[in-house]
């Protein structure tokens, strides 16, 4: 098993960026498949972006393609969140999740690991 710790969530105006970690303490983060999901006040736990073990297989909500960027660096046993172009509906708390599954995936039932979140506001 892992266990994983995110950081970096902090008030932001809109327009503007932020840089989300996942800093994982187990010995085999390198074989997991990794993703991001987020939960707004009141709404579901929906899915972010996931990124594969080799980091060559990414995948995107439509709601934030083209504006986050999803990455991990398995010697560190850390993985990002590149936030670019925030904006309010963003505002959540964001969660990173690990799966044993080989391909990517993006209902949150398959992934067995998460860490406790880290708050992202973003004000208008």
């Amino acid at each position: 098993q892992v266990q994983l710790v995110e950081s970096g969530g902090d008030l932001v105006q809109a327009g503007g960026s932020l840089r989300l970690s996942c800093a994982a303490s187990g010995r085999t983060f390198s074989n997991y498949v990794a993703a991001w999901f987020r939960q707004a006040p009141g709404k579901e736990r929906e899915f972010v972006a996931a990124i594969s073990w080799n980091g060559r297989n990414l995948h995107y909500a439509d709601s934030v393609k083209g504006r986050f960027t999803i990455s991990r660096d398995n010697a560190k046993n850390t993985m990002y969140l590149q936030m670019n172009s925030l904006k309010p509906e963003d505002t959540a708390v964001y969660y990173c999740a690990a799966s044993r599954r080989s391909t990517v995936v993006s209902a949150s039932s398959n992934y067995n690991y998460w860490g406790q979140g880290t708050q992202v506001t973003v004000s208008a």
